[in-house]
């Protein structure tokens, strides 16, 4: 138990969080938050955000307890906010409804309220704690918390391989390694995901589509909330992307990034086609500079990041230090010594070099392996 907190406050707060994962497909660019209300050991109301624009989850809350939220306890996910968005401070509505206590799982990093939301609760009185299950409540929102510090997204690297470690034959041949269940279970990174970003390699030799396939009732979202496509990202710098390409075909927004010297020809005959193209300063090896493209993302508010390519970008970004998650896809099968390896790692030639990784989580997904481990130490980015 953390100190302070008895076993009621943990499985109230542990609903809270329950709650505010309903909102993992839908509520960007606003944080994913759960609230629950409780007076004489019931719950007398709770809710959470659904999609920025519409009430806060301790609104949503209060409108559901309605009179009995007076001297009730909030459970809430993230502090409640203190000035005026879309919607009127969150703080303010509690303290009017007469809610007595407020446990926060988490101050929030936004700036302008980082503390203040709390302190307008505890100038009307109101008992206010904090810290509750706040590394669940942090997991929630780890892109958010990042761009509130003025940080890159937060992304996730999704690579999928055979038994010893290779992605496709020496011909190229990948279709398809993993089985169609590991290939469902990518919907939903997709899904959750503000962006998907990939490689022109993949682009040319694969077509893909990058889009979200799953319908809402698959999501788990009530029937008014419409499925959201993730922007899609490609690292381009030549403008090599086929006007015709099938991401540019499909509902959803599509950013090419360039280098700053593409053919101007190419490049306007992918805007013709719907792309929006950003021209970029380039590394040593002539792609789209990492700093320049996190930058990029990080300026229109894109918290999570999925990247779905192959091993040379797959590397390079983990070099550059940019990847925070790995998730790796097993299939039990074995391709061998010529097939194409998982990732591309020029100049890691020393233990002392090595990716270093954390475990996470290990699951099977159909006739396949699902592992989530944390990046540890990647590269000096």
């Amino acid at each position: 138990m953390s100190a302070g907190f008895d076993r009621a406050d943990h499985a109230f707060m542990a609903r809270a969080l329950q709650l505010a994962r309903r909102g993992r497909y839908t509520t960007f660019p606003n944080p994913r938050v759960g609230c629950v209300l409780v007076r004489d050991g019931e719950i007398v109301g709770e809710g959470w955000h659904r999609r920025a624009g519409e009430p806060h989850a301790e609104r949503v809350a209060l409108a559901a307890a309605g009179e009995r939220a007076h001297g009730a306890t909030a459970y809430v996910t993230l502090e409640p906010c203190s000035h005026h968005g879309r919607t009127p401070p969150c703080a303010d509505g509690l303290i009017e409804a007469g809610v007595t206590r407020v446990v926060a799982a988490m101050e929030d990093p936004n700036p302008q309220v980082a503390g203040e939301g709390l302190a307008r609760l505890r100038d009307a009185g109101i008992r206010v704690e904090t810290g509750l299950l706040e590394a669940d409540a942090r997991a929630l929102n780890p892109g958010f918390i990042r761009r509130m510090h003025g940080e890159r997204p937060w992304t996730r690297l999704k690579l999928a391989a055979s038994l010893d470690g290779r992605t496709a034959m020496a011909s190229g041949e990948s279709q398809w390694i993993t089985g169609p269940a590991a290939r469902h279970d990518v919907q939903f990174l997709r899904a959750r995901s503000v962006a998907v970003l990939t490689g022109i390699g993949t682009v040319l030799a694969d077509d893909p589509s990058l889009n979200v396939r799953l319908d809402g009732e698959a999501l788990g979202l009530p029937s008014d909330l419409p499925v959201r496509q993730p922007l899609r990202v490609v690292l381009d710098s030549s403008a090599r992307t086929p006007p015709e390409a099938r991401l540019l075909r499909l509902p959803g927004s599509v950013l090419i990034c360039v280098a700053e010297d593409a053919d101007p020809v190419r490049v306007a005959a992918l805007e013709a086609a719907g792309a929006e193209v950003c021209r970029l300063p380039t590394d040593a090896s002539g792609h789209p500079a990492w700093p320049a493209v996190m930058d990029t993302l990080r300026a229109r508010e894109i918290d999570e990041v999925l990247l779905e390519c192959g091993a040379t970008l797959a590397g390079s970004a983990l070099l550059a230090g940019v990847v925070d998650e790995l998730v790796l896809y097993l299939a039990p099968q074995l391709l061998g010594d010529a097939a194409r390896g998982l990732v591309h790692l020029p100049g890691v030639e020393r233990l002392e070099q090595r990716i270093e990784l954390a475990m996470n989580d290990v699951r099977q997904v159909g006739e396949d392996l699902r592992l989530t481990l944390a990046v540890r130490r990647s590269g000096t980015g």
